[in-house]
């Protein structure tokens, strides 16, 4: 008796970046630039809302797309800090921004449909949609210095085109979509039945200039959809907690996948995710834009190219002048250098490195020390 598999499952590798991750985590003495976790510890405040619903045994089943008041806040959150428009039920939160991500992709793919991603992206977005049986479209931006070519956007469209996902500030660039990109997607855009997911997760992280999100064209807002997180900001990544915004027909559809996948986040770390809404996270941004300027600098005084982040918290390293893959350069550069980076490949751009600098001062600038040796050895 043969048993089988669902054939998209068994053709979907693990993340190539927590791969890399734990090769470097078990590599003796490494110093480990990786991960986008912040070095920070969630607030207290935070931490303590949570302690009080415990205490006061918010333990039960709570409304499957989140309690009224949280959805309330989060719906003031949004039009206050963003200008988004979002009723209570037009909101669902969720487990992290990936499983806002699954919910959203679940509900408007079919097998076979075409989704766009501008690379380098977080590889959660090809691993989705070939879970779903759709076809991940690369549209390689690293030429145009991360934004979109109108002209290549156009013909990367096909008949089966069902979405396009945004990610600004993006990971793993840090780049942000100008207005003008944006303008131009938008014209693109406008008139065709095309959904255009928006992963804001690194929104409350910019550094500088004016920034914009695809979500504000909400003469599109019937096929728009917004996914947000409380993990970056909010030193929040171990709650897994985030929430995903869409018009109300949408969102109707995309509450039974949820349901049925999730049933809901817990009861009482909603009370948390309230206080998190109400936190001032501007000496985080702070904080995050000296380690940028400082990381930005050593690299530039390596003489490694790389382009100014203006937001999130990742540096992506030219390489390609080495002559080697960027998985081979990683994994030299750990073996040799002892210091992990993960290789661009993972994102889909071959010839570079992602750094991430939301770790300590001290880790930063061992890390970059060792950089700065192994790229002379070569």
């Amino acid at each position: 008796m043969e048993l089988t598999l669902n054939k998209a499952v068994t053709q979907v590798e693990l993340s190539g970046i927590r791969q890399f991750t734990y090769l470097v985590r078990d590599t003796p003495g490494a110093c480990a630039l990786t991960i986008g976790e912040p070095d920070l510890n969630t607030p207290d405040s935070i931490k303590e809302a949570a302690k009080a619903a415990l205490d006061d045994n918010d333990t039960h089943y709570p409304p499957g797309n989140g309690y009224p008041y949280l959805l309330e806040a989060v719906s003031r959150y949004e039009a206050e800090q963003h200008g988004l428009h979002y009723g209570p039920s037009e909101i669902i939160m969720t487990v992290g921004a990936t499983e806002a991500l699954a919910a959203a992709l679940s509900t408007i793919m079919n097998p076979g449909d075409e989704v766009i991603i501008p690379t380098p992206a977080f590889g959660l977005y090809e691993a989705l949609v070939q879970l779903r049986e759709g076809v991940p479209v690369n549209l390689p931006t690293e030429h145009n210095h991360y934004q979109i070519a109108p002209e290549e956007l156009r013909a990367a469209i096909t008949p089966k085109t069902k979405a396009i996902i945004l990610t600004s500030p993006n990971n793993p660039t840090g780049c942000i979509y100008t207005k003008e990109n944006l303008d131009a997607i938008h014209d693109i855009l406008k008139d065709k039945p095309i959904f255009v997911l928006c992963d804001d997760v690194y929104r409350s992280l910019v550094y500088s200039g004016e920034y914009h999100s695809f979500a504000e064209y909400q003469d599109m807002r019937d096929r728009i959809i917004v996914i947000n997180s409380f993990s970056k900001p909010y030193a929040m990544t171990g709650w897994r907690l985030g929430w995903c915004m869409a018009d109300g027909p949408i969102m109707d559809r995309i509450q039974v996948y949820h349901q049925y996948a999730v049933t809901s986040i817990p009861a009482f770390v909603q009370r948390a995710c309230v206080k998190a809404l109400e936190t001032d996270v501007s000496d985080v941004v702070e904080l995050f834009r000296k380690r940028r300027d400082y990381v930005y600098r050593r690299l530039v005084d390596m003489g490694l190219e790389v382009q100014e982040p203006e937001g999130a918290f990742y540096m992506f390293i030219d390489i390609r002048k080495y002559g080697m893959d960027s998985n081979t350069f990683c994994t030299k550069m750990l073996r040799e250098g002892l210091v992990g980076v993960i290789p661009g490949i993972h994102f889909g751009t071959e010839g570079y490195m992602r750094l991430s600098y939301c770790y300590s001062d001290a880790d930063l600038k061992e890390g970059l020390d060792r950089i700065e040796k192994f790229i002379k050895t070569l």
